[in-house]
Formats: structure tokens, C-alpha cells, sequence
């Protein structure tokens, strides 16, 4: 079989099939294969999840030092006027409990003596207790509280990312379908309208069509060309996003499947209901206002005067090995008072500030969240009912055109009628892909400002990461 009569071959085979060769080679992506590739490839999909490491870390930054602490010191004196040099040092352990504010601490001293050839040493060890600011560690534990409302929020924040994030992906796909259908009906269109040129010529050899209908019909056809080329042109600039999102680099070209509706049957009042008492978005919100209240009691905690009570042992002595040593217990309190507090009270008085405002702005959000969900619960109402009408006028514009040709082929209708007509179908599909698309976008949307877009699992995977 030679080269012309296989070009020919698959030639008829398009025709027999309605698509074009290049259509026909391209590999389908499926919605979730894109976005499992999307997920997999793209760099922002990593970054959201980067923002998770740095939380487990805050604690440890923010609340005070549990290690043990050793501090050493060492000097050699040396005394010019009596001919003798002494060593001096010294050597402390310390730690602190943060959760109930207990100190403990060990220090070794030797110190040297410029008017005595011994010299003295002593050991301590001492218990400090606060009972007032952060008395038994109250301070640290409203600051762990908080710290742990802030890794929540920030949590959520994470999840509401990638959220977003699943919706941007999820939308792009659509953007895609549609162009890809806008596409198919323009090709379909031109070719369909090439058909009717190519018989209004032979109209015209045949003393059938007038001049003015040929050039009617050429200039519709001319008209549907020049719309083929835009809407291929907005099918490969959205192609090149899509390709991008999933990072491909191969020759493969893809074309997408019509994407199943989001898993989801919207009713206000029920969905609204479950949204106020389990969303991560009213979590959040009342944990706005769960961190304020510890915020007002930490600043109320800082305006107590610093009071420790101290218990100690003391043991002091001469030389390195505190020989003659003294032993000796004691007991007592410190007290540290700044006089006027004003920074303190001026603490507290922001903390009740940003607390009321916390209130009033969760308010707000509450309300704006309810305007807004309803919005969109009348818009997805408005495309389901511009759907059915969509599918009504096909029918109606596929059963005009059908009657057209007819009156036009016996001279009945006008060839202005006739055009009408065609451009009627394609005007019709047109709508019924964006009205469809629309509708899948409005209720990814609904699941995405409730919550629902990210499962609890894919919750779980993302705090575990």
C-alpha cells in the first residue's frame, strides 16, 4: 500500500469519525490524574507542607529553657607585693521546671584572699518556688495554651492553603474542559458550515444560488474560521497552564475527560448548620477567641510583683575540698516590685483591647460567612435552572435549524434565516458548556468555603508531614 493511498485512508477515517488526526493522538487526563500529578510535581504543593515542619519547634523557641545550665569560671591571681599566687573558681548547675516554675540550682565557689594564705570555699544548693508572677508555673502553662492555640490556627491555616490550593488545580481542569468543548464545537461548526459552502457552489454551477447568498455563505464561513482560531488559541494557553501545574516536560499532549460533578448535593439550611458547629473555619475562629481570654490572664499574671520563696543548704569551708566546712539551712523569700507597673497595665490594657475586638471582628465573619455562603447557594440554584434551560433551547435551536434547511432548500426561508439558525446551535452549546462548567466551579467552591474539599484524612496526611 503506498504513502498516498494510506494518507487518504486516514483521511476518510477522520471524516468517518468527526475528529481531527492531532485530537485523535493525544493521551486523555483524567481530573484526578492531574491533580495526583499536580500534587506530586508542583512546587507549591511542597511549600504549603514546609510550613507544618517549623511548628513543631515553636514550643521549644517561645517557652523558657529546660536544659540544664553549667556555668564555670576559673582565674589565677597572682599578688605582687607577697610573692604568692591563688586560684579562683567557680561552677553552677541549674534547672529550671517550666510547668510549675521550680528552680533548682548547684554552686561551687573558691575564692582567693589577698590578706590571708587560705582560702575560702563553699558549696550551696537552692530551691526557688515562685507564688506569685507565675506562682507555680501558671505564667509558662497560659503561654503554652496560647502557643498551643497559635499551632492550631496555624495548622488550620496550613489545610485552608491547601484548600485553596485543590481548588485552583480543580478550577484550571474546568478552564481546560471548556476550552477543549468550546473547541470541538468550533471545529464542528466550521466544518459543518464548510459542507454548506461547498454545496451552495454547486448551487451555484448548477443556476440555483444567487451571487449575494454565496457570498453570504462565505463570509459565515470566514466568520466561524476566524472564531476557530481564537478558540484555539485559549485551549493552548490554558493547555500550557495545565502542562505546567504538573510539571511535564515529555512530547506527550493531553487532552482532558469531562470531569464527574463534585460529590456534593447542596442544601442551605442543613449544610449551613453543620458548617457553624464542625468547620475548621469556626474552630478556628472560636480558638481567635479561646487565645484572647488566656492573652488577658498572662497579662493579668505579669502585673503580680515577681516573689519567690527560697529554701537552701549551704556548706562553706577553706580550700579546694572545703575543709572546716560550716553547714547551714536557711530559708526566705524574694521580692521583686516595680513601683507604678505602667508597662504591665499597659500590657494588660491591649490584651482587653485586642480580646473585644477579637469578639467583634469573629462577629462580623460570622455574619459575612452566612451572607456569603447564601450567595452562592442562589448561584449554584441560578446555573442548575440555566442548565435545563441550556438543554431545552439545543433541542429547540438543533430542531429550528433542521426546519430551515428544509425551507431553505424549497425557497420558503431567507439564506439570512438560515445562518441564524446555524449560528443559533453553536450560540446554544456554547452556553450549555459554560453554564455546566460554571455550576461545577460554584460547588467545588460551596465545598471549599465549608470545609469539605479536604477529607479529614487528607487532613491527617498533611499534619503528619
Amino acid at each position: 500500500m503506498n504513502k498516498e493511498i494510506k494518507q487518504t485512508l486516514a483521511s476518510l477515517l477522520v471524516i468517518i469519525s468527526g475528529t481531527s488526526p492531532l485530537i485523535a493522538a493525544h493521551q486523555t487526563l483524567t481530573l484526578d490524574n492531574f491533580i495526583q500529578q499536580a500534587i506530586s510535581n508542583d512546587l507549591t504543593f511542597e511549600t504549603i507542607l514546609i510550613d507544618q515542619l517549623a511548628l513543631k519547634y515553636r514550643r521549644d523557641i517561645l517557652l523558657p529553657d529546660s536544659d540544664v545550665i553549667m556555668n564555670v569560671k576559673y582565674q589565677h591571681n597572682f599578688y605582687l607585693n607577697q610573692n604568692r599566687d591563688n586560684p579562683e573558681a567557680s561552677i553552677s548547675l541549674s534547672k529550671l521546671f517550666p510547668y510549675n516554675g521550680t528552680r533548682l540550682s548547684l554552686n561551687y565557689n573558691k575564692d582567693s584572699s589577698s590578706i590571708s594564705s587560705s582560702d575560702d570555699s563553699s558549696l550551696q544548693f537552692l530551691i526557688s518556688q515562685p507564688i506569685a508572677k507565675n506562682a507555680f508555673g501558671k505564667g509558662v502553662q497560659l503561654s503554652d495554651k496560647i502557643i498551643g492555640i497559635e499551632n492550631d490556627i496555624s495548622r488550620y491555616q496550613i489545610i485552608e492553603a491547601y484548600e485553596d490550593y485543590l481548588a485552583s488545580l480543580t478550577s484550571a481542569y474546568y478552564n481546560w474542559y471548556s476550552a477543549y468543548e468550546n473547541l470541538k464545537v468550533g471545529k464542528a461548526s466550521y466544518k459543518y458550515n464548510q459542507k454548506l459552502m461547498d454545496n451552495m457552489l454547486e448551487r451555484q454551477r448548477q443556476k440555483i444560488a444567487l451571487p449575494i447568498d454565496v457570498n453570504k455563505m462565505e463570509l459565515l464561513l470566514i466568520a466561524k474560521k476566524e472564531n476557530l482560531i481564537v478558540l484555539q488559541e485559549v485551549y493552548n494557553n490554558v493547555s500550557n497552564l495545565i502542562l505546567k501545574a504538573i510539571r511535564h516536560k515529555g512530547v506527550t499532549t493531553f487532552v482532558p475527560s469531562k470531569p464527574k460533578p463534585p460529590a456534593t448535593h447542596v442544601q442551605f439550611e442543613k449544610d449551613y448548620h453543620t458548617f457553624t458547629q464542625s468547620s475548621r473555619t469556626y474552630q478556628a475562629l472560636n480558638l481567635l477567641e479561646k487565645q484572647g481570654t488566656f492573652e488577658v490572664k498572662k497579662a493579668a499574671d505579669d502585673l503580680l510583683p515577681s516573689t519567690n520563696l527560697l529554701l537552701g543548704y549551704n556548706k562553706e569551708g577553706k580550700d579546694w575540698g572545703i575543709r572546716n566546712e560550716e553547714d547551714s539551712y536557711y530559708a526566705g523569700i524574694e521580692l521583686r516590685w516595680p513601683i507604678g507597673h505602667s508597662v504591665d497595665q499597659a500590657k494588660q490594657k491591649v490584651a482587653q483591647i485586642k480580646y473585644k475586638k477579637t469578639l467583634l471582628s469573629n462577629q462580623n465573619k460570622y455574619e459575612e460567612l452566612r451572607t456569603n455562603l447564601k450567595n452562592l447557594y442562589q448561584q449554584i440554584q441560578r446555573e442548575q435552572k440555566l442548565i435545563k434551560v441550556a438543554e431545552t433551547k439545543i433541542k429547540l435551536a438543533k430542531a429550528i435549524l433542521r426546519d430551515e434547511a428544509e425551507n431553505y432548500s424549497f425557497g420558503k426561508v431567507t439564506l439570512n434565516d438560515y445562518i441564524d439558525a446555524v449560528n443559533l446551535v453553536d450560540v446554544t452549546r456554547f452556553s450549555f458548556t459554560e453554564h455546566t462548567v460554571q455550576l461545577n466551579k460554584l460547588l467545588i467552591e460551596w465545598l471549599r468555603l465549608t470545609d469539605q474539599l479536604v477529607d479529614e484524612q487528607q487532613a491527617s496526611y498533611l499534619e503528619s508531614n
